[in-house]
């Protein structure tokens, strides 16, 4: 087993690090209400009264969405909103997934902002038990597939799902020759790399596969192979991507690697020529299903406006947007999916799936058994 710490260069795709904050709308103006007059004005016959207004100008709502670094959407679609619904959108990054639940957690009833998006069933039940949420079923939410709705009270709305699976270099393995199972991936341990689940998301989806896969009593003894037939170990996502595994982009040896079922069509979409085959392939069976959630957060001044932004994050437009700013599918059904993803995404029909409650019961157990086990 092997294990990294160098960092490399960021990534050019998959997901597009938002940082920053959108310009409010400007409420300047004439003051209303005093007795001062405009400079140049002139002043009101003594004796009369200045008119008064007949009516206050709306102020304009800023909703501020709390979001992790991989939040990505257009400016026209951020724009278009804006315009529709007379709100200002405000987007706090907030670092990763488990950072940005445990800032939320931190500043509970007195939040950050308004609106969250990005926690994922791998930390919903963190969410869920801090009762960070207010409950709010869209009307949108009919166009959801039901499946990815695990929240029966609502508090939280799938927004875009996406799959953590092993990815293969083809220029290296033949599709006839990678393991077409979890079972059949030990005796390629050393040319596997893998994230740290302690410190990585796909990291933590992978080894919840394992799980799922091989039974409390039994993920520990598979890991246990992977690290004495030289699996590598590196702390994040780009690291192992970018780092050390092989192929599209990568600059490395290993020619397996966990990483996305949309990373194939991101090589192709950022090649330049694009390739008419993706360079990476997805090991169908290994991939673990990832649901992302938006939620109102409890203390929010601005619950209706809110509820319009869960809307729109559901509505055809955001739908849309998604796949190429984010690289993750839609929960929306029916939407038109870009070219590149139809022909070189991979999107699982049975996927390996955990339930929510009991990620939350045992994430910190498994984690720390792992880490015994390969790193120790």
């Amino acid at each position: 087993m092997h294990l990294l710490h160098t960092p490399v260069r960021s990534p050019k795709r998959l997901v597009a690090v938002v940082a920053m904050t959108l310009l409010a709308t400007a409420c300047g103006g004439e003051p209303t209400g005093t007795d001062a007059s405009p400079s140049g004005s002139t002043p009101a016959p003594t004796g009369t009264t200045a008119a008064e207004p007949t009516a206050t100008p709306t102020e304009a709502v800023t909703v501020t969405v709390v979001t992790h670094d991989s939040f990505n959407i257009s400016e026209e679609v951020i724009d278009a909103f804006e315009a529709e619904s007379g709100i200002t959108l405000e987007l706090l990054a907030s670092g990763d997934a488990g950072s940005m639940v445990n800032q939320a957690i931190l500043t509970a009833g007195n939040p950050q902002g308004d609106v969250l998006f990005g926690v994922d069933n791998t930390f919903l039940s963190r969410a869920l038990d801090a009762e960070l949420f207010l409950p709010y079923e869209s009307p949108e939410l009919g166009a959801v597939d039901p499946e990815l709705v695990l929240d029966d009270e609502h508090r939280v709305t799938p927004i875009d799902v996406g799959d953590v699976c092993l990815n293969y270099d083809r220029e290296v393995l033949a599709d006839d020759e990678v393991p077409t199972s979890l079972e059949e991936l030990v005796p390629f341990a050393d040319q596997l790399v893998v994230e740290n689940p302690a410190t990585s998301s796909p990291g933590l989806a992978f080894l919840l596969a394992t799980v799922e896969t091989f039974g409390e009593d039994g993920y520990l003894d598979f890991w246990q192979q992977l690290a004495d037939g030289g699996v590598t170990v590196a702390d994040g996502w780009e690291d192992a991507y970018y780092g050390q595994f092989s192929g599209g982009a990568g600059e490395g040896d290993n020619p397996l690697v966990v990483s996305y079922a949309s990373s194939p069509p991101a090589e192709v979409y950022f090649a330049d020529p694009r390739p008419d085959e993706a360079p990476t392939g997805v090991i169908e069976a290994s991939c673990f299903r990832q649901i992302e959630f938006a939620g109102i957060l409890q203390g929010t001044e601005y619950e209706a406006e809110a509820q319009q932004v869960i809307d729109w994050m559901l509505s055809p437009s955001f739908q849309e947007d998604i796949p190429l700013n984010m690289f993750v599918f839609p929960a929306r059904t029916g939407v038109t999916l870009p070219d590149v993803f139809v022909e070189h995404a991979t999107l699982p029909s049975d996927p390996i799936e955990l339930d929510f409650r009991q990620i939350g019961e045992h994430r910190e157990e498994w984690v720390e058994a792992w880490t015994s086990t390969v790193l120790r």
